[in-house]
């Protein structure tokens, strides 16, 4: 299983916040963190160990208005999804809020199944898009290119397929080892027809593209009968 995805709810109103902390986290799918005003939010926000997957905001904060802040982090060039939650539903204030630059809009009261299908919806999109970039040791990774991008060589790297899905799980995975049989499960789904010796050579192919040492490898390890990313390695280097 991959590491729970960051998620950062920023909403007034306690006791709805710890109901949606409460369903998101049950199942280890995502880690919320909380925040009552635009402010905390902010401060959240610029820490410097920062990194959510998504926002969920409310529009009626007590220091403003949620349609600024979405405004004003798509400014600050924040990409990840951004769904509003409001009381407001009026057909002005669902156009204001996406204009703001809010991927989507749940009007209160909403249904916690529903707001959770739209989020993983969300989630699936970003993942899949232009911006969705992880950093990965020097490399900074582009599924959807394709690509591992080595700005202090000025390089590139070009990924197949699963050479790409095996970095992405691995990276989600948070430095937990993945055993090979998950690993292969993951990648290739079901099939009988494809052991993890299909996957070892993929393993190798890819140690031989990213590692400064193949035959001593740093970022992509063997451990626990799988493998683990370090997504730490190598960047002091770079």
């Amino acid at each position: 299983m991959s590491d729970p995805r960051p998620i950062l709810i920023v909403d007034d109103d306690p006791a709805l916040r710890a109901t949606l902390s409460e369903q998101l986290a049950v199942e280890g799918e995502f880690a919320p963190r909380e925040a009552g005003t635009m402010a905390e939010a902010g401060k959240i926000l610029m820490e410097d160990s920062a990194r959510f997957d998504a926002v969920l905001l409310d529009i009626g904060l007590p220091d403003g208005d949620g349609r600024d802040l979405c405004a004003e982090l798509r400014r600050q060039g924040v990409k990840v999804p951004i769904i509003m939650l409001t009381g407001a539903d009026a057909e002005q204030d669902v156009v204001r809020g996406l204009d703001s630059g809010a991927n989507d809009y749940i009007a209160k009261p909403f249904r916690i199944m529903e707001l959770l299908a739209r989020l993983r919806a969300q989630l699936r999109g970003f993942d899949n898009s232009e911006d969705a970039v992880f950093v990965i040791g020097p490399y900074t990774f582009r599924p959807s290119a394709k690509m591992l991008q080595d700005p202090a060589r000025n390089r590139r790297i070009r990924l197949t397929e699963k050479e790409c899905a095996i970095l992405k799980f691995l990276y989600r995975a948070g430095g937990r080892p993945v055993g090979r049989q998950i690993l292969l499960n993951e990648v290739w789904g079901y099939n009988a027809a494809v052991t993890t010796h299909t996957l070892e050579t993929h393993i190798y192919r890819l140690r031989q593209k990213i590692e400064p040492d193949p035959a001593t490898a740093s970022l992509l390890l063997t451990e626990g009968g799988g493998y683990r990313l370090d997504p730490q390695a190598g960047r002091a280097a770079a």
